[in-house]
């Protein structure tokens, strides 16, 4: 059975690149807001995003960051992060700077959106225990098809580090 998993990711910049990751299949993931209703969601203010992540995070077992160009540092980005470690979710990232957007252009790789990020109750910082994943093929398509074969693995391996802590 296909394991849980909720994608966080910059929706404006990244909805092709992980749309691309999204429909491998290879894990459960959540349901995407589409772009009309993340608009409204967004217009609804601080505690209608909140709640709609809150709620797509529910019954999740690990959260997987798609790492793009901008990701690192965005707000909500965080807060998933924070939310998903506090409810013992498995946490991992992956760049997917080489897979393609809507153009077909690959963009900049990110920075890791783990660091600075700290465990509130140890002070350890999450960039050193949660595994980030940078597809080696620059071309897109040997990129997904590198995603596609470790991505079962990699959320294992995310789910038993934070069972660890």
């Amino acid at each position: 059975m296909a394991r849980k998993v909720f994608y966080s990711f910059n929706y404006a910049a990244d909805f092709a690149r992980a749309s691309a990751v999204r429909t491998l299949g290879i894990v459960e993931g959540n349901s995407s807001a589409p772009e009309k209703d993340w608009a409204a969601l967004t217009k609804a203010g601080d505690v209608g995003v909140q709640r709609w992540i809150d709620s797509q995070l529910a019954g999740r077992e690990c959260t997987i960051v798609l790492i793009g160009a901008n990701t690192a540092g965005r707000r909500w980005i965080k807060y998933e992060i924070d939310k998903s470690w506090n409810e013992k979710k498995g946490v991992l990232g992956i760049h997917i700077h080489n897979l393609a957007d809507a153009a077909g252009a690959k963009s900049a790789k990110g920075k890791n959106p783990f660091d600075g990020l700290t465990i509130k109750s140890t002070g350890a910082y999450l960039a050193k225990i949660v595994k980030t994943y940078d597809p080696l093929p620059t071309d897109a398509r040997a990129a997904a098809n590198f995603i596609s074969l470790n991505l079962a693995k990699w959320v294992d391996e995310a789910i038993r580090i934070r069972a660890n802590y």
